[in-house]
């Protein structure tokens, strides 16, 4: 487990490393500096993950599975909230539906814990859990949807079978209004952030407070961004917004 200071969960888990560029809210991925930097420091999970493009590191497709992490959160006795995968994406193409079939055993053998699950790919992720997976009540499924030019992924995520269903518009560099949350129980908004962050426009975020407004999703606010995050700060509308999904089965 990664203790994080991401402030929708608690910790992260990644039984999987390694991912493609796929769209354009991967332009500036923190997870690419990380696994970068994880490599340089030595750890053999992410090396050859990326490579220098610009000056800067990129995917290079590469998939690394960790099956001694499957076990990791059956150590963990306190209850938490789980983000899975911040450095991959389960649902990537190289990624086995034998192996999300293990991941799938592992969140269900600690209902104690609450594990979230991202990806830009809900259509693999709807078609390999219409496999005859059980819906686990501990396991949320959400995808990433930065603009109206990927918004056909709200779609995508309505056709999965999910106990919680989320979106994270982050980061968000564009206008969402072509969407909607029907069927979607939870939404986290955020700008990007870190040297090369595009900015955000309130507007934006307006458009995504009144979707949950017309779908009853919860509406989590994660910050403005930025090249300084903090100095930006996570206040909308005079406050924090710090919403969670309720249970729907």
């Amino acid at each position: 487990m990664a203790e994080t200071s991401i402030e929708w969960t608690d910790a992260t888990w990644n039984p999987v490393a390694g991912c493609s560029v796929m769209s354009a809210g991967c332009t500036n991925c923190y997870a690419m500096r990380m696994a970068a930097r994880l490599e340089a420091m030595g750890l053999e999970k992410y090396r050859g993950l990326t490579r220098k493009t610009g000056g800067r590191p990129k995917w290079t497709g590469e998939i690394r599975l960790d099956e001694a992490a499957l076990k990791i959160p059956e150590t963990w006795s306190k209850p938490r909230n789980v983000f899975v995968n911040s450095m991959s994406d389960l649902f990537h193409p190289n990624v086995p539906a034998s192996f999300v079939e293990k991941v799938w055993a592992s969140m269900a053998r600690v209902p104690r814990h609450t594990f979230q699950i991202l990806t830009k790919r809900p259509d693999r992720m709807a078609d390999i859990l219409g496999r005859d997976f059980p819906v686990l009540p501990n396991v949320w499924l959400g995808t990433s949807v930065e603009d109206d030019r990927v918004i056909g992924r709200l779609d995508d995520l309505r056709n999965v079978r999910a106990a919680v269903r989320f979106v994270s518009f982050e980061p968000l560099i564009g206008s969402v209004s072509r969407g909607h949350l029907t069927n979607i129980h939870w939404a986290i908004v955020g700008g990007e952030s870190g040297p090369n962050a595009r900015s955000l426009n309130p507007l934006w975020v307006d458009e995504i407070f009144q979707m949950c407004d017309e779908a009853g999703a919860a509406f989590f606010f994660k910050q403005w961004g930025g090249k300084n995050k903090k100095a930006a700060g996570r206040i909308y509308r005079e406050r924090t917004w710090d919403e969670m999904p309720t249970l729907s089965i």
